[in-house]
């Protein structure tokens, strides 16, 4: 019997958590993963929840680039790397994923990183005289562009959602609600934080984790270091305000096209499966353009790279 999407998510969270230790208090310094593809020069804006790297075209349009979940910048680095020429790019990177914690060590995240990076979008952006800039993330990424353009409708001027949904609880149930998820939402982060130290192992729970979102191996390899990397208090918490986000309410209030793409794996759902899972989660956006990508797991920058970036340019050029 194939995986239901939603199984397939509970699973990866559940393979996560034994996967990194327990963080201190303290906010030393975890390893940065390198990439392949090495990410432009640029400056490096430092935000209380967040950084951000500016590089790129200093005159071109402006593209704001957002990572997921326990994923530092070097995600985008391939991205970075095919737009720097043409666009001003703003490459996000959450403190815990890639770096020290910092205030995202303790108490709720997703709120007051949105409202942040909503900040620094009017404030580097849109007052520095430049047109609302194109918003790409990924699974977190995603949700996040959606509450900030949602939240400042005429500030955005395009958003890219890379395999996410308005609301993963419905993932596991059609009739899902922030309230019924809640308990099993706070269990999780619960269970991630008391996850016990463990060395890294070519198939500890971070590879077979990464294993499940990516399928290119040598891509594996960097999601499943990206994993061991990360600050579990962040990645926990973070996971439990994602779990209980439901931005389908106010779809309606979102001016900006949104184009959505999202992964199909035959070893995963069917095609029809997978559009059904991810489409009808966006009724509500006036202008909205759903792309499946086959032959991909979560990550499909990773696993699709060519079709990822003729699909980006697209989104960029329209």
């Amino acid at each position: 019997m194939k995986k239901s999407l939603a199984a397939m998510l509970m699973a990866t969270t559940l393979l996560a958590a034994p996967a990194c230790a327990k963080q201190p208090a303290g906010d030393a310094p975890h390893n940065e993963v390198s990439a392949p593809a090495t990410l432009p020069a640029g400056e490096v804006a430092e935000g209380k929840r967040f950084t951000v790297l500016v590089t790129g075209n200093t005159k071109g349009p402006d593209v704001v680039l957002i990572p997921g979940l326990s994923t530092p910048r070097d995600v985008w680095g391939a991205t970075a790397d095919k737009l720097k020429d043409k666009y001003r790019l703003h490459i996000v990177q959450i403190r815990g994923f890639g770096d020290a914690a910092g205030v995202n060590g303790e108490g709720p995240v997703l709120d007051a990183f949105v409202k942040e990076l909503a900040d620094y979008i009017d404030d580097d952006i849109i007052n520095q005289r430049h047109a609302a800039p194109a918003l790409i993330g990924h699974s977190m990424g995603g949700l996040t562009a959606l509450l900030i353009a949602e939240q400042i409708p005429g500030k955005v001027g395009k958003v890219m959602v890379v395999d996410a949904v308005p609301f993963i609880g419905t993932l596991g149930s059609p009739d899902a609600t922030v309230e019924t998820v809640r308990a099993q939402a706070d269990a999780m982060r619960k269970m991630m934080l008391a996850a016990p130290k463990a060395p890294p192992q070519p198939n500890d729970r971070a590879a077979q984790t990464a294993a499940s979102m990516v399928k290119n191996e040598a891509e594996q390899r960097r999601a499943a270091d990206w994993i061991r990397a990360a600050d579990m208090r962040v990645t926990a918490q973070l996971f439990y305000d994602i779990m209980t986000t439901d931005a389908r309410a106010d779809l309606g209030k979102i001016s900006a096209p949104v184009t959505l793409l999202y992964a199909q794996d035959d070893s995963v759902m069917p095609a029809a499966a997978a559009e059904a899972a991810f489409v009808p989660q966006y009724k509500g956006v006036a202008r909205f353009t759903p792309v499946m990508v086959p032959d991909s797991r979560h990550f499909i920058m990773l696993d699709q790279p060519e079709r990822f970036h003729a699909e980006v340019a697209k989104f960029l050029k329209g």
